[in-house]
């Protein structure tokens, strides 16, 4: 994470998360159960925003992965500017998870 780019984490995982279409699976769902595409698609994303704590609880295996490794790499190069760096990625992290529970 770069410290002019607060959101680069959160970037570059919508980039991961862009790489697939979900509208096929949308599509599959809709013939199945009779509910148009479009309602679907709304359902996910309102119940998905609606539930801001489960949604950020969901993820916390993911931020936990990424606050291991970043203390990992920091331990592996043993530098203070190392543990310095891998201090400021924790601080983000944790601003940013602030940040979704206050929008909770």
């Amino acid at each position: 994470m770069s410290p002019r780019d607060p959101h680069a984490a959160f970037r570059a995982e919508v980039e991961c998360y862009c790489a697939s279409d979900p509208l096929p699976a949308m599509e599959n769902l809709s013939r199945l159960t009779g509910i148009p595409a479009e309602r679907l698609i709304r359902y996910v994303l309102v119940k998905y925003a609606a539930s801001a704590s489960d949604a950020l609880l969901s993820m916390q295996p993911i931020v936990f992965g990424q606050m291991q490794a970043a203390i990992k790499k920091a331990e592996e190069e043993g530098s203070d500017e190392a543990r310095l760096r891998a201090y400021e990625t924790l601080r983000q992290i944790v601003s940013w998870l602030g940040l979704a529970g206050d929008n909770a």
